[in-house]
């Protein structure tokens, strides 16, 4: 495979909590995940990660601090880092797939 080329189907499933799973590909300070939530995921704590990406399929809603902000397939996301990005997801489908891409 080329060094260049991320092969997500070679990838195995990954999940640190119940109605969430990932595949990731790591380099160079970056990374690229594939992510599936389900219906039962629900985010235990604020994420302050920040994320740029793609919802591929499902209804994904983001709640911004009471600010809930849907994202349907085909539309992106920019989510800052630190708290004035601070965010919750869930899956208002029953599955959402998405790609994001974030600091390793």
């Amino acid at each position: 495979m080329h060094p260049f080329k991320v092969d997500f189907d070679a990838l195995d499933w990954q999940s640190q909590l119940p109605g969430v799973r990932f595949k990731v590909h790591r380099a160079h300070g970056k990374q690229i995940r594939l992510v599936e939530l389900t219906a039962e995921f629900v985010e235990p704590e604020w994420c302050e990660r920040g994320h740029i990406g793609l919802v591929l399929e499902g209804v994904l809603e983001v709640d911004f601090g009471g600010d809930l902000v849907a994202y349907e397939a085909g539309e992106g996301l920019f989510i800052p880092s630190g708290s004035e990005g601070g965010h919750k997801a869930r899956s208002l489908t029953p599955t959402v797939r998405l790609v994001l891409v974030e600091d390793a």
